[in-house]
């Protein structure tokens, strides 16, 4: 016959420990269910989006200052060096003839036994004391001090070519910490956007293209038939360039970003300014928004990260962002912190 036993009931510290265990996890679910924050809807990310791509604009037109630099000293120092390559040749040559001289002197046995030195190995010792040589004639002293003047100068251009090497050197490290912060800003964008979904993209990008063809339309059609001089020829340059892609660092013709547009554009009207908005601010003459004419260049932000060109009406014409609606296009001036103006 089987046996029956009595099932074991559970102790009290037993169930003392199931009971705290089972309310320890419901409240964890709890609180993991309050700590999860809401997925950031499309106008959100968009704010985010929008602020990331002005950081981004803030470390291109530093990366544009440090490309502009570098382009001049890599200039600078080429001539330089090309000027001490040619100087060295002359020195050679003052040294030749000099030698030339004391030979000369030799062979008629008129030569200071003073001025063999110059021909040794290590003639500048010698040169610093030539101009005392009695015996020298009026010919060789002056050739002893073009040959002193001509070291000097050289010596001077030697230590000016090294000390533009290094800013060089600085202006490059500058230049690569500058252009990773751009693509980091840029990266962190597009992660932001691909965090919506395919519909929301898609609205985000419908609403931004009805926003340019509507501030086209207000300006109207971009403005460049009111626009004057050269300020209009170059708010027309820029309307021939409408849809260009925005690409960092780029000054056209098939792609720009907001201080290369403006540069190409007024370069296409004859007129030469400088590369970054920093420096365009102080191209000409401020103007408050109530002066502006089509095609003076309009500042936005602080810290004028930003520029492009009046279109009219409110409007402005800018290479904007490298988001897939960015690029160069029309956009109401009330959508950004409108600084001053500047009349070329």
């Amino acid at each position: 016959m089987a046996s029956h036993r009595r099932p074991k009931q559970p102790s009290r510290s037993r169930v003392t420990a199931l009971t705290a265990f089972a309310a320890a996890a419901v409240a964890l679910s709890s609180q993991s269910a309050m700590a999860a924050p809401d997925k950031p809807n499309k106008d959100e990310v968009k704010a985010k989006v929008d602020a990331l791509y002005g950081e981004a604009e803030q470390a291109t037109e530093k990366f544009d200052g440090a490309k502009d630099r570098q382009d001049k000293l890599e200039k600078e120092i080429a001539q330089l060096q090309d000027q001490v390559a040619r100087g060295q040749l002359e020195l050679n040559d003052m040294r030749n003839t000099l030698g030339s001289m004391a030979s000369a002197q030799y062979r008629t046995g008129g030569i200071d036994q003073s001025l063999t030195l110059l021909l040794s190995d290590d003639p500048q010792s010698y040169l610093d004391k030539a101009s005392t040589f009695q015996q020298l004639s009026a010919k060789q002293i002056e050739t002893i001090g073009r040959i002193q003047a001509k070291q000097r100068f050289l010596a001077q251009q030697r230590q000016e070519a090294a000390g533009k090497l290094a800013d060089l050197d600085a202006t490059r490290k500058e230049l690569g910490e500058q252009k990773k912060a751009a693509q980091d800003k840029l990266a962190q964008a597009q992660a932001q956007l691909n965090s919506l979904t395919a519909d929301e993209r898609a609205q985000l990008s419908s609403q931004d293209a009805s926003s340019s063809r509507a501030s086209r339309s207000a300006s109207g059609g971009g403005g460049a038939a009111k626009g004057s001089g050269r300020a209009g020829a170059a708010l027309a340059a820029a309307a021939s360039v409408e849809g260009a892609t925005y690409h960092m660092g780029d000054t056209g013709p098939n792609s720009f970003d907001c201080s290369g547009l403006t540069q190409w554009a007024y370069a296409q009207a004859g007129v030469s300014i400088s590369r970054t908005t920093y420096t365009q601010a102080n191209e000409g003459t401020r103007i408050g928004r109530s002066e502006l004419q089509p095609g003076d260049l309009v500042f936005f932000y602080g810290d004028l990260h930003h520029v492009g060109l009046y279109a009219g009406n409110g409007q402005v014409l800018h290479a904007s962002h490298p988001a897939p609606n960015g690029g160069v296009k029309y956009e109401p001036m009330d959508d950004m912190p409108f600084q001053f103006g500047v009349r070329i």
